[in-house]
């Protein structure tokens, strides 16, 4: 029994510490070989042991025989069951980078690394605009003028937009832009969109998703030289038209077309060109831009650029004055008056060159929308959550120490601390978000993956923090005047939902769909090995699937026993906050684990198991926000009075992860195979509470008194 014992600690072990093959080999020939010379058991059960040694790691390091009994028939099951995928979701995976993402995934992070990452404080220049123009600005923003009796931003506001360049913010100086970072950028709207969210979204659109970071990115230098310089001063007034009838986003079933052909063009005769004809709506900054940026699906039937008759979603810049291009009526989106219509284009003609990025460009749309999109989202939308967080926190808190019912502050109900509660910790939850996404893009790094995080966690917690704050606020917020500073907010909630990807989307689908193949440090490889028809493809899918075995039970191991030893087996960072990070590590490895399983058993049809994807990427998603929350307060010097913030927001967390584990496998497609996961995943059951009475106490507290923690969080 001892020897048994021992055998099974060592595979064990190594399977913890991940081990190499060739070690492990190592290690269990030691044992088998010390158990026979000391006759530690009987001589039956030392021939089972030697026999099932021999028969597994035999093949496993004989590269001749692993391949031809192993890898290549994983290899023709695996090309069975690859899911089939599009050019646009192949562009959409491929596009933007990993990042800490890809460490959520590994198992075991490496938390020093997250530590040591530089976040960029924003520039003497970004600090003087946020005192100076930004200030400005909102002395001359009336929201209830704006929204009510003008439905659009004053003549004077849009003159002081342009002239102090709010709309060239990404654009470099030498373009005649203010250059300024992703964090510069990010504050900006934030504090813009607590004074009005119709001049925040008209100062944000042109900085995010739009022609002036598509052509930085991808412009000829003659589109640069023109367009920038007109865009940072507001001379050019930018828009994107991708959203259509019936399609919405989806680039697949785009309807709108451009035929490459020759036709005369301004006085010029046989211009090699586009012939196109669109319908586009819910374009933001339409009815009033000078120049339309517009994706279509391009055809070349007569073969003027190359062989492909199907070449691909385009990109091009479109002046609105071009004959053929007509502007709708306006949109208003749920009364947050921001400029927003339908176009649409009949016959319209233009030159090759006006094609984003030249000819060379055309059919590569997809991939420059999503590579910019990846940013543009990790910026706009969790400043306009940040926003909210941060005035329901500083309004809420106060309201609640003033407003009195039975002769009692209503703060100091418990009912009211409940929401009090949510509404601080979400608001510093969402800010920590925010901030280290920012770090990231300033670092030159575009990840995907958690920009859609952000993007899907910022807007949901703002509905549910918004929605808490005006059940504080009961009648006063929901009286629209000038006095309402909630209400205007409140109705933009399901705007921000809807932009850029629908939230139902983005959790369904894009987060772990993308995430999973993306970040996993072995599915990746073994699809391109597999998509390839040449000698060395088993090569690659053999040296690929090994790692990803040693991997997938390493995973397993780790989940076990950080299950029953609840996160205490973990290595972690020392201090305060130790129990945090050792239960993040043991998530970690249920994610990878569960990952791998589900792929595994699910195969092609995972794609459609949304429930499924959204579970597993609810855990990628609270791991990475608590990872945003930890890293804030290590900043920070572990500041004491934020301290009832850092707790909500990591039980909340915690107790996210361990219920989307929970649920995935109570729901798991296969019955057995799901209860089999959960014990050994949550081997001691549930046992991670949501924030508690006394977590929302304290939060409450702390919006109610003025002091620095809140002045921080209401920055």
């Amino acid at each position: 029994m001892l020897f048994i014992l021992v055998l099974l600690a060592v595979i064990l072990a190594l399977a913890y510490l991940r081990a190499s093959l060739q070690q492990a080999t190592l290690a269990i020939a030691v044992v088998l070989v010390a158990g026979t010379l000391l006759e530690a058991a009987g001589t039956g059960l030392l021939v089972l042991c030697w026999l099932l040694a021999l028969a597994v790691l035999v093949p496993l390091n004989h590269l001749p025989l692993r391949r031809q009994l192993i890898s290549a028939p994983a290899l023709t099951l695996f090309r069975k069951v690859l899911p089939r995928m599009s050019d646009t979701e192949r562009e959409a995976l491929e596009a933007g980078d990993t990042w800490w993402d890809a460490e959520l995934f590994s198992g075991r992070p490496d938390w020093k690394r997250l530590q040591e990452f530089p976040i960029t404080p924003l520039s003497a220049e970004e600090q003087a605009f946020l005192d100076g123009p930004v200030e400005e600005l909102c002395t001359m923003l009336d929201d209830w003028r704006v929204t009510r009796e003008q439905q659009d931003l004053p003549p004077e506001v849009w003159e002081f937009l342009k002239k102090e360049r709010f709309f060239g913010m990404i654009i470099p100086k030498e373009y005649g832009g203010l250059g300024f970072s992703a964090r510069g950028h990010s504050e900006v709207v934030v504090k813009v969109a607590t004074r009005s969210i119709t001049a925040a979204v008209t100062v944000m659109v042109p900085n995010s998703l739009g022609p002036g970071a598509l052509l930085m990115k991808y412009g000829t230098p003659e589109q640069k030289d023109y367009y920038l310089p007109r865009l940072a001063t507001g001379e050019e007034v930018p828009c994107f038209a991708l959203t259509g009838p019936e399609a919405g986003s989806d680039a697949g079933a785009m309807p709108d077309t451009g035929i490459v052909c020759r036709r005369d063009f301004r006085g010029e005769k046989e211009v090699l060109g586009i012939l196109l004809n669109w319908e586009k709506r819910y374009i933001t900054l339409g009815p009033v831009a000078t120049v339309l940026g517009l994706a279509f699906k391009l055809r070349d039937p007569d073969h003027l650029l190359g062989e492909e008759e199907e070449v691909g979603i385009t990109l091009a810049l479109i002046p609105t004055d071009t004959p053929g291009v007509e502007i709708g009526d306006r949109h208003i989106p749920l009364d947050i008056p921001f400029q927003n219509g339908p176009n649409y284009g009949r016959d319209v003609f233009i030159p090759m060159d006006w094609v984003i990025g030249g000819a060379g460009r055309a059919g590569q749309g997809w991939r420059m929308l999503m590579e910019c999109l990846a940013e543009g989202r990790g910026v706009s939308l969790p400043a306009l959550s940040a926003a909210a967080g941060k005035l329901a926190s500083r309004t809420t808190g106060a309201y609640a120490r003033v407003r009195r019912q039975f002769k009692t502050p209503i703060g100091r109900f418990e009912g009211v601390e409940e929401a009090m509660g949510r509404i601080g910790g979400l608001s510093y939850l969402i800010d920590a978000a925010r901030i280290l996404t920012l770090g990231a893009l300033d670092q030159g790094i575009h990840p995907s993956v958690i920009t859609a995080i952000v993007k899907y966690h910022a807007t949901e917690s703002m509905r549910r923090l918004i929605n808490d704050a005006m059940d504080v606020h009961g009648g006063k917020g929901i009286v629209l005047g000038p006095r309402n500073y909630l209400g205007r907010i409140y109705q933009s909630v399901p705007v921000s939902i809807t932009v850029e990807g629908a939230n139902i989307l983005t959790r369904n689908m894009i987060i772990f769909g993308q995430g999973a193949i993306r970040c996993h440090p072995f599915v990746l490889k073994e699809m391109e090995a597999a998509a390839g028809d040449d000698e060395q493809a088993l090569n690659r899918f053999d040296e690929a699937l090994l790692g990803h075995l040693g991997f997938s039970l390493g995973n397993g191991v780790r989940a076990l026993l950080l299950g029953l030893s609840n996160g205490h087996l973990a290595g972690a960072p020392a201090g305060p906050d130790h129990r945090a990070w050792q239960q993040l590590t043991r998530f970690s490895a249920v994610l990878a684990l569960l990952s791998d399983v589900s792929m595994g058993l699910l195969g092609g049809s995972l794609k459609r198991r949304e429930r499924v994807s959204a579970r597993l990427g609810d855990i990628l998603s609270h791991l990475y926000l608590a990872s945003a929350l930890l890293k804030r307060h290590h900043d920070a010097g572990a500041p004491a009075d934020e301290q009832p913030l850092l707790e909500w927001g990591l039980a909340w967390c915690l107790h996210q992860m361990e219920r989307a584990t929970a649920e995935l496998l109570d729901n798991y497609p296969h019955r057995l195979a799901g209860r089999l996961l959960k014990w050994l995943v949550l081997p001691l059951g549930r046992r991670l509470p949501p924030p508690d009475d006394r977590h929302d106490h304290a939060v409450a507290q702390l919006l109610q008194q003025p002091g620095p923690a809140r002045d921080r969080l209401t920055a």
